[in-house]
């Protein structure tokens, strides 16, 4: 066992390490909330890990990505985080797609590759498909709801989405997979009410533009934009990475998958 491991090992033993390096992990969405969520999984050495983002980083991404510095500003996100990845754990496999996931872009993505998914996007269309591809498919599947807006992050909870309250993403999630027949998945959530955020018409939109779907066209709207900070993005993230390592390595509850 390498030695930079011997930490986690002292806590879940041998084989649950052994079973965290040998699982691959998709996660979609690399920044306030996934890219913590990527720090964790490679920090607990799992072995193979695809990173599916097509955002490039940008200055107001710097409050709360973990990716993103003065250093590599204008880099994709996706060639960022490789780098942070092979610093950290020079013998973990990385497979990156300039991608932005949608039910249009879906079809790139065999899951039945993977052990787990973790769903850090944005917009429903995608995190609908993500929870539908990944069932399909038989391969657990952990989603972030809203971050945005937040300032607690002792609020976050894990659950399932059927036992959410509070959170509208979560409200709307609830509705639009019980129609498809979904009658479960494991997410993060805050009860916490969102706060309002202030009105600047200077602000950077960059990797927080929605993108929706019109006329089976992608189109990019503007929208209100989200506030945000460096501890509640970073709390959410870090709560999905040990929900999916726990999962990986069979210890703690069982899983809400």
């Amino acid at each position: 066992m390498p030695e930079q491991f011997s930490r986690t090992e002292l806590l879940f033993g041998k084989e649950a390490v052994r079973r965290i390096q040998r699982a691959r992990v998709a996660v979609f969405g690399i920044g306030g909330v996934g890219s913590y969520t990527l720090e964790a999984l490679v920090r607990s050495g799992v072995g193979t890990i695809d990173i599916i983002d097509n955002d490039k980083i940008c200055l107001s991404n710097l409050n709360r990505q973990l990716i993103a510095t003065h250093k590599t500003l204008g880099q994709y996100k996706v060639d960022a985080a490789e780098q942070r990845m092979k610093e950290i754990n020079p013998d973990v496999v990385v497979y990156k797609y300039y991608t932005f996931y949608l039910p249009e872009t879906a079809g790139q993505f065999d899951f039945t590759k993977y052990d787990y998914v973790v769903d850090a996007i944005d917009t429903i269309s995608g995190k609908i498909a993500l929870v539908l591809q990944a069932k399909e498919a038989g391969i657990p599947i952990i989603s972030s709801m809203g971050a945005g807006n937040k300032a607690d992050p002792a609020a976050f909870q894990v659950a399932d989405i059927y036992q959410t309250s509070v959170c509208p993403l979560a409200k709307v999630m609830r509705r639009e997979l019980k129609k498809r027949g979904v009658e479960k998945l494991k997410v993060v959530y805050s009860k916490e009410p969102a706060l309002t955020p202030a009105e600047d018409g200077e602000a950077d939109y960059g990797d927080d533009a929605d993108r929706s779907r019109e006329e089976g066209k992608r189109q990019i709207r503007r929208r209100q934009i989200p506030g945000s900070n460096a501890f509640v993005p970073s709390v959410a993230g870090l709560i999905m990475a040990g929900e999916v390592i726990k999962d990986l390595a069979g210890i703690g509850a069982p899983a809400l998958l």
